[in-house]
């Protein structure tokens, strides 16, 4: 029997709204990640704090600044098999609800050892939050607007250090310890903000259809890129790119390990490590951390020179503007190979000018500083953050995980060595970063492939890692949506360097291959059907003997216990084709669904009693039960 287009809503949002919500409140996260770097490096000037800490020494300030990335990098291993275990939005959840715990501290801090602490349990927050997100923002981004999306995140972090350097600068007219304290009990009202929505947010398709919750997975996807609608054939052909995938993993030994990642993936892992290494030792942490420490070094005292970091941190959200459309235009490697020019010269001046130290240098010190930021917002600050696209489903947490731990422990050696080196080595240091942007530059335009463009299962066609895809959609154009006629194809397109991707694309813009709904979310007039099912790599070879005389079996995932109880997979026999759930399954889904008592019913229930809370839950329930039961009929 035919049914009606149906809409499934997960969410108050569908669509391009759901997206672009979703997108900006994670941003939350990192914008807590950008509020603790700037909010120390301005109290570091503040009076009133140094005179309470008894005038911290270089070496107190650099380990009491550093020691949040100490528990950030221990963390971010955590987070990877958490984020696998629990999934990616519980994830974000957890890292919230500890950000507050050591915002509290930081806030009620007596001395510096016990303010050390409370940064070091927010940097286990941050650990998880820096991880999680990034991967959560590129699963449900299209990948037309992949960057774009990872770019709009970034903004959200340098807009959380602005807003930290503005609130130190507020509250610094406060002739009392509040004028320091106020600053960090501003920080756990946002991240309790960032915990309470995480309850609101959808989980990642990916990880759905990962976990074997296909119903809810179809129910996202339609709700990012169909408006909800369950039923539309490019939300349904985005689930078939997405399972297929995951299954063609399971096939292949459905590995998730650590050491599966390093062998497997060495040069995607390479990518994604060297980009976060050179993101700190390209120098934005010795501005970040300690610019007011810088400007007073050049002239600028006291209140001035919290005042000269604000005004540099609203040039530096200017500059994160330009990549939401640089990105998926340009491509990575252009804005990574200019940023590090722009970097090189103005840090090898700051160094210059200090050395002269006349009366040019202040306001040398300041514009070259504002060009180094402003150069590393748009492009070594979002980038970075943007490559765990290059990482498989099966390991994109863990490989997130690595990277994200390249930057911490980067970001640790920076915050700690710098006040020792400023005090040291004085104008010398700045010529370590600017030596950096150097090597960034040479390891970009030579280990650095182009990733624009490419949905997330096809990223093997520019490290060439993986032998082969398979497609399981309608042969033909004319059956496109069709249920009936799907069979099982292969195709193989040998890729020996990433400047054959452009022939890769007009080999699929000729093959009239559908394009994806995330594609389609984007511009559904656009229709870029290059990049949608591309098949990469080198042929396979031959299967061993005991498989060729056996049919193949998908392996079980090492979380496929985890299942929403509705859907498995059969273990005896490997799936000729991909179907989706039904308009029916789904119907009977979200029944079932409202048949069971969720956590508040069930806190309820043990209060008030099973009655009370039977008839609450019959209540709220009611109205929809009778609109899918309408669905069915």
């Amino acid at each position: 029997m035919d049914h009606p287009h149906v809409q499934i809503k997960e969410s108050w949002l569908v669509g391009r709204a759901l997206l672009n919500f979703t997108s900006i409140f994670v941003s939350l996260g990192v914008f807590l990640f950008g509020f603790e770097q700037g909010l120390m490096s301005s109290l570091l000037t503040n009076k009133f704090f140094k005179s309470y800490y008894n005038n911290p020494t270089p070496a107190e300030v650099g380990t009491m600044i550093a020691i949040l990335e100490i528990g950030a990098l221990f963390s971010s291993f955590v987070a990877g098999k958490v984020g696998d275990k629990v999934g990616r939005r519980r994830t974000i959840r957890i890292g919230s609800f500890i950000f507050v715990v050591g915002g509290i501290i930081q806030a009620s801090s007596v001395n510096i050892l016990n303010l050390a602490g409370g940064r070091f349990i927010s940097g286990i927050a941050i650990g998880f939050l820096t991880t999680i997100i990034p991967c959560y923002q590129s699963e449900i981004s299209p990948p037309d607007d992949r960057g774009f999306y990872a770019c709009l995140e970034f903004t959200g972090n340098i807009v959380g250090y602005s807003a930290s350097i503005w609130v130190d600068y507020g509250f610094s007219y406060i002739q009392n310890d509040l004028s320091w304290r106020s600053p960090l009990v501003v920080q756990c009202v946002v991240g309790l903000a960032l915990y309470l929505g995480s309850f609101v947010i959808v989980e990642t398709p990916r990880w759905l259809l990962d976990h074997d919750h296909n119903y809810e997975g179809m129910i996202v996807i339609a709700d990012l890129y169909a408006d909800g609608d369950v039923e539309d054939e490019s939300a349904r052909d985005e689930y078939r790119n997405i399972k297929e995938s995951i299954l063609l993993a399971r096939i292949e030994g459905g590995e998730r390990s650590y050491r599966y990642l390093f062998t497997k993936y060495t040069k995607r892992l390479s990518v994604a490590c060297f980009s976060q290494m050179f993101a700190q030792m390209n120098g934005i942490n010795i501005i970040s951390y300690y610019a007011p420490m810088i400007f007073e070094s050049a002239g600028w005292v006291g209140r001035d020179a919290i005042l000269m970091t604000g005004i540099n941190s609203i040039i530096y959200i200017l500059s994160t503007i330009p990549p939401w459309y640089l990105v998926d235009a340009w491509g990575r490697k252009p804005l990574l190979l200019s940023g590090a020019v722009l970097m090189a010269v103005p840090l090898s001046l700051i160094s210059y000018s200090l050395y002269l130290n006349n009366q040019y240098t202040a306001h040398t010190v300041v514009a070259c500083v504002i060009v180094t930021n402003a150069a590393f917002g748009y492009s070594w600050g979002p980038i970075p953050w943007l490559m765990s696209e290059v990482f498989p489903n099966s390991v994109r947490s863990k490989g997130a995980a690595m990277a994200t731990a390249t930057n911490w422990l980067f970001n640790f050696i920076v915050g700690e060595m710098t006040p020792i080196l400023l005090d040291s080595i004085k104008w010398k240091t700045y010529l370590i970063p600017a030596l950096s942007c150097v090597l960034s530059f040479l390891a970009v335009e030579f280990l650095f492939p182009e990733t624009k463009g490419l949905n997330l299962e096809d990223m093997g066609s520019v490290f060439d890692d993986n032998s082969s895809i398979f497609s399981f959609h309608s042969s033909g154009a004319s059956n496109y949506g069709s249920t009936d006629g799907i069979d099982v194809h292969r195709t193989s397109v040998a890729v020996d360097s990433p400047n054959h991707a452009s022939s890769i694309n007009e080999v699929f813009r000729q093959s009239g291959t559908p394009s994806s709904a995330a594609s389609k979310a984007r511009n559904p007039a656009l229709m870029r059907p290059e990049y949608d099912g591309i098949i990469t790599g080198t042929p396979p070879p031959p299967p061993p003997p005991q498989l060729a005389q056996a049919p193949l079996k998908p392996v079980q995932s090492d979380a496929s216990s985890v299942s929403d109880g509705y859907t498995q997979f059969d273990p005896n026999a490997i799936p000729q084709e991909i179907q989706p759930p039904s308009l029916e399954e789904i119907l009977h889904f979200k029944l079932q669904q409202l048949k069971e008592p969720n956590g508040f019913v069930s806190f309820y229930r043990s209060i008030f009693g099973p009655r009370s809370s039977a008839r609450a839950t019959a209540k709220n329930a009611d109205e929809e039960s009778q609109l899918l039961q309408a669905g069915l009929s």
